[in-house]
């Protein structure tokens, strides 16, 4: 069974900047598109990032020139490198995984950004 466990969130001031990690166990991950998602507090999940199996990325607008988003088969993980930082980054950040019609979300892991 896939799980996904994110880690690399944090206290960080604003402009600074943070790498999320999201490791797949199993052995769908190099076949699937994964995505980064984040959620404020009374606000709806939204998407920040997403990469195919073929590493094309597509971004949220919020996101573009900002937060780049990687992946490395090698290692089952997907990466969201967080640059210039801004308090309304603040979320909890969830990866998602999509192969065919699987789709799976890790627990989350919050990013604070402090002004």
């Amino acid at each position: 069974q896939v799980q996904l466990v994110e880690s690399g969130g944090g206290l960080v001031q604003a402009g600074g900047s943070l790498r999320l990690s999201c490791a797949a166990s199993g052995s769908l991950f190099s076949a699937s598109a994964m995505g980064w998602y984040r959620q404020a507090p009374g606000s709806q999940r939204e998407r920040v990032a997403d990469i195919g199996s073929g590493g094309s990325t597509n971004y949220a607008d919020s996101a573009k020139g900002r937060f780049t988003v990687s992946r490395d088969n090698a290692k089952n993980t997907v990466y969201l490198q967080m640059n210039s930082l801004k308090p309304e980054d603040t979320a909890v950040y969830y990866c998602n995984l999509r192969f065919r019609n699987l789709v799976l979300w890790g627990q989350g892991t919050l990013v604070t950004v402090s002004s």
